[in-house]
């Protein structure tokens, strides 16, 4: 068991229940030793950040949870990953439901070429939802859970190309949030975006937690110490330290996490 994990999931809420289970879990790409006997645990309703240099397996372990991983040539996974202790790598697990349930928005903004409806209609019409009227409540939910709504309300069938770069990444969210999944997983989500932009996603993540497990990958250790409950230092493809935020950053156990958050090395 991770134990720093779940005592600091003790000291911040004695009620915070674990929604993913990451268990010395290894990732190969051929030779290359990506990952490296990774234990963790995501606790639901809050946002758990990876940090660590460039290269250290953050984005490859966050698409681990939700199989993204499958899609690239050469991969070898072992160990466990459980959702609601259900092992997601069991052979019988439809990845396409489990991708339902656990989103995922990229670090670059990438919107359908189809209008701002029919973006976030898409994930919906895919899962079998066709009437009309159930298509709006949807699309205006979504659009609403996103902090989107009242920007586009009045253009829903205007292109979503020609929205700025973070309505985009909204809009990136919202279709995200369209298929109702109990986790989001965000890599990055806001290199791409200036400050104003970067803010508003930092807001919104702070409201989705209350209905969402969120996990974001940031370079930016100023956005982890702001929106995260817990963080977790990568490095090399490996975890050196997972904590409590606060913890981390004030009183961190490992001299390399010290190192990395003091801005030594990195």
């Amino acid at each position: 068991m991770w134990r720093l994990a779940h005592r600091a999931g003790e000291e911040n809420n004695v009620e915070a229940k674990t929604k993913i289970s990451a268990r010395s879990l290894n990732l190969y790409y051929g030779e290359n030793h990506a990952l490296k006997d990774i234990s963790l645990d995501l606790y639901e309703h809050k946002i758990t950040a990876f940090i660590g240099p460039s290269g250290c397996g953050k984005s490859t372990f966050l698409k681990t949870l939700n199989r993204m991983n499958d899609l690239v040539a050469g991969v070898k996974i072992d160990g466990t990953v459980l959702l609601d202790e259900e092992d997601i790598y069991d052979p019988q697990v439809d990845t396409t439901l489990l991708r339902k349930k656990i989103g995922m928005v990229f670090q670059q903004p990438n919107p359908f070429p189809m209008s701002i409806y029919d973006n976030v209609a898409y994930g919906p019409r895919i899962h079998g939802i066709k009437n009309k009227a159930r298509l709006d409540e949807i699309v205006e939910s979504s659009l609403r859970g996103a902090a989107l709504w009242d920007e586009v309300s009045d253009r829903l069938r205007k292109p979503a190309l020609g929205l700025s770069g973070g309505q985009q990444q909204r809009l990136c969210i919202a279709r995200a949030l369209a298929v109702e999944p109990e986790v989001l997983l965000m890599d990055e989500p806001t290199s791409a975006l200036d400050p104003i932009s970067t803010l508003k996603i930092e807001d919104l993540m702070d409201d989705l937690k209350s209905r969402y497990t969120v996990a974001i990958v940031t370079h930016n250790m100023q956005q982890a110490a702001r929106i995260a409950d817990y963080t977790a230092f990568f490095l090399v493809g490996e975890v050196v330290e997972y904590a409590a935020t606060d913890e981390l950053f004030t009183v961190p156990r490992d001299k390399r996490t010290e190192d990395y958050i003091t801005g030594r090395f990195g």
